[in-house]
């Protein structure tokens, strides 16, 4: 189903539709960002918005989804968008960033930390990603910050950086897309006003001010399997990404095991212990390992298989090698598949139409992960294999 699209004749007058495209004009200056007709945010920069950082009224974050360096990421399926703060260069204190965003993420994660009153605070907050067609915006969603899952220490870190030989600090912040499909025009004529909470403001956002109860906006997914399309890395830098690691273990298969094991860790933190086994005593099973469900004393530990293929972005993992893996699967365990390839489509679908518990983690996967944790090229990666997985070979 097409997404709907807003003409930019129209911003000023129209509600905000999750997904969206709103239009910029095709004049080519900065009169074509559609942020300012659409809400009354100013034209440039990643954090826009109205009154200052004392008294904020509404924040527009803007994304391109594409920073290598800086992975924003909407997970649909939580509702949970990943965001990085503009200290992106070193050279800078924290906070002292020229458009105030790593201050404007401090001041209003605190004022979420502090009840009802602080809450009140926190302004209403649109997500944005560019379409890369034009100034063309996709309306993501309103926005609060943390999570459910997440305690006031975890949804806004400070993380460190390299970059030019010197060492800086940036923002990762988590929010919360609301379920909340429909902005309305009037609500936004509101904020505007200077008023947010009024009856037009959405049940969602109220219910988060009133209780900090939070509602995310969860999307099922429509495919009960993932196509090749999705498995596999996209654009060149993905993809070189991928090249790298098979080269490195193409005549080292076995090691690859190590790495798909630390791979595995990178996707389940809470993994508890992971072997991986000799290659004469696997029993089919590359690996073995534990994850912890729960906290403390109460926690269980829940035995795994994992099994890795270091194959060619071209080379698809068939019914064959998921059978063996299935097959051995003892009692209650599950099993996780870690490979620089993807699983062809009748594979994925006896997965999932038998409700095997099996865990594909595919070549776009592996790409993604190792970026999350600060290896988004090749010669970073190159440089994380080198030192972790030294290859054996006489």
């Amino acid at each position: 189903m097409a997404s709907e699209i807003v003409p930019f004749s129209e911003l000023e007058h129209v509600d905000l539709h999750v997904d969206a495209i709103y239009q910029g004009g095709r004049k080519g200056n900065a009169g074509d960002e559609p942020l300012p007709p659409l809400v009354s945010v100013s034209n440039n920069g990643g954090f826009r918005y109205r009154g200052n950082l004392d008294a904020l009224e509404l924040v527009a974050l803007t994304s391109t989804l594409k920073d290598p360096d800086w992975p924003d990421m909407l997970n649909p399926e939580t509702g949970i968008f990943t965001y990085y703060g503009d200290n992106k260069r070193p050279g800078r204190p924290l906070h002292e960033t020229p458009r105030n965003g790593n201050e404007l993420l401090r001041r209003i994660f605190e004022s979420a930390h502090a009840g009802p009153d602080g809450r009140r605070r926190v302004p209403p907050i649109f997500i944005f990603t560019s379409t890369g067609e034009g100034r063309d915006y996709r309306f993501r969603g309103l926005a609060v910050p943390g999570s459910i899952s997440l305690s006031s220490s975890e949804d806004l870190v400070a993380i460190w950086k390299v970059a030019e030989g010197a060492r800086f600090q940036n923002y990762r912040a988590r929010f919360t897309i609301l379920d909340a499909p429909i902005i309305s025009r009037s609500w936004i004529n509101d904020i505007i006003a200077g008023s947010a909470y009024t009856e037009n403001a959405p049940k969602a956002w109220r219910d988060w001010v009133e209780k900090g109860n939070f509602s995310p906006l969860l999307a099922t997914r429509s495919l009960e399997y993932r196509t090749k399309e999705e498995q596999l890395p996209t654009g060149t830098g993905g993809v070189a990404v991928i090249k790298c690691i098979h080269r490195y273990f193409e005549n080292d298969p076995h090691s690859f095991e190590y790495c798909a094991a630390e791979i595995a860790r990178l996707m389940l933190p809470e993994v508890a212990g992971l072997d991986v086994t000799r290659p004469s005593r696997d029993g089919g099973r590359d690996a073995i390992g534990q994850l912890r469900v729960g906290t403390g004393s109460s926690a269980i530990l829940v035995d795994f298989a994992l099994e890795a293929k270091c194959y060619e972005l071209s080379s698809s993992i068939g019914v064959r090698p998921m059978s063996r893996l299935i097959s051995r699967l003892r009692h209650r365990q599950f099993g996780v598949l870690v490979t620089t390839s993807f699983v062809d489509r009748q594979a994925y679908q006896e997965i999932k139409e038998d409700q095997h518990p099996i865990i594909v983690i595919s070549a776009g996967d592996i790409v993604k992960l190792l970026k999350e944790n600060g290896y988004a090229d090749v010669a970073s990666v190159q440089n994380w294999l080198e030192t972790n997985f030294p290859l054996k070979l006489t």
